[in-house]
């Protein structure tokens, strides 16, 4: 294990530096940050007030997704305006304490929002393969049991990481190059020893977010095969369609991140601004085009925003 510098000291402040390389251009870069927060809050905010509001909407398939705008919010909220307020006012300095809760959260966020994800792949499995015992299978009181198991999966799971990132001492820089702290972003800058971190995260990703993926790959695999079975073309390009936005939201929350994995592995080369502006599209994308997704796909409640949009727009 390494041991401590000559002052045998630990920071206790860390300095996020926002986008190495890249300092110039902060304020051009805070634009689409800016913007892409606007558009989650409004869109998620929107779409959980209508699901809330409109009875009709109150089933698993909607209850699933207003419990995805939730995450997007917490999400967002964590990581942009702390990035936002690096890019404008240089405020990048953040205690320990609350580089371990921004740690917390964001990692807590992002696994349930992979639970959330796989129920609603299994929510479309049950709608598309066994709908006749749809309504059995997927009651209130198992919504509610899913909704737990999924927030606490993501609790149970992140919080050690609090524990292993608070025993490290950190005697090096206090310097961090990115918008926000990322565990092993942030046990890199430890003098001791970090494999425990090491392995402990990466035996997180494997048993939460890569099974989870694997389980709506195999959900999918069923329901397509469960489709092309279907004997009239109409019911499969309406099967298809309930599918749609959903693929859609999978595609936005894992392809990115994937990406970024696969940089970061073998990207050696690869400047550091842009394994920042990488892992920032992974915070970014998935709460802002979630909402615009569904919005656009989903026909009740595309026409719900709609008819609300209207007659405010009248009482005007």
């Amino acid at each position: 294990m390494a041991t401590f510098n000559n002052t045998g000291t630990s920071h206790t402040l860390f300095i996020l530096l926002g986008i190495p390389g890249l300092e110039d251009q902060h304020a051009w870069i805070s634009l689409p940050f800016f913007i892409s927060y606007l558009v989650a809050l409004s869109g998620n905010s929107i779409l959980i007030l209508v699901i809330i509001i409109e009875r009709s909407l109150h089933e698993p398939m909607y209850l699933f997704l207003c419990m995805l705008a939730v995450a997007d919010l917490i999400l967002s909220t964590t990581t942009v305006p702390k990035a936002l307020a690096i890019f404008w006012f240089h405020a990048g300095s953040i205690s320990l304490d609350g580089c371990v809760t921004q740690i917390f959260f964001i990692h807590a966020t992002f696994i349930a929002e992979s639970g959330i994800l796989l129920s609603m792949a299994f929510d479309r499995y049950v709608a598309i393969c066994d709908p006749l015992h749809y309504s059995t299978v997927l009651s209130h009181m198992v919504i509610v049991r899913i909704s737990l198991a999924v927030v606490l999966r993501s609790f149970c799971m992140i919080l050690p990481d609090v524990f292993l990132v608070k025993r490290l001492p950190f005697c090096r820089s206090n310097v961090l190059p990115h918008t926000y702290c990322e565990h092993m972003a942030v046990a890199k800058f430890a003098c001791a020893d970090i494999r425990v971190n090491v392995w402990y995260g990466l035996s997180v990703l494997l048993f939460t977010v890569v099974l989870d993926a694997l389980l709506i790959l195999v959900s999918y695999s069923l329901i397509l095969c469960a489709v092309f079975r279907l004997p009239s073309r109409g019911a499969r390009q309406k099967a298809l369609g309930t599918c749609g936005s959903h693929l859609g939201v999978i595609s936005m929350f894992y392809l990115p991140g994937i990406f970024t994995i696969i940089t970061q592995r073998f990207g050696h080369h690869v400047p550091l601004h842009t394994h920042i502006l990488l892992a920032n599209v992974c915070m970014l994308a998935p709460p802002m085009l979630n909402p615009i997704i569904y919005g656009i796909k989903t026909r009740q409640i595309r026409e719900r925003v709609l008819s609300t949009l209207t007659s405010q727009w009248k009482l005007c």
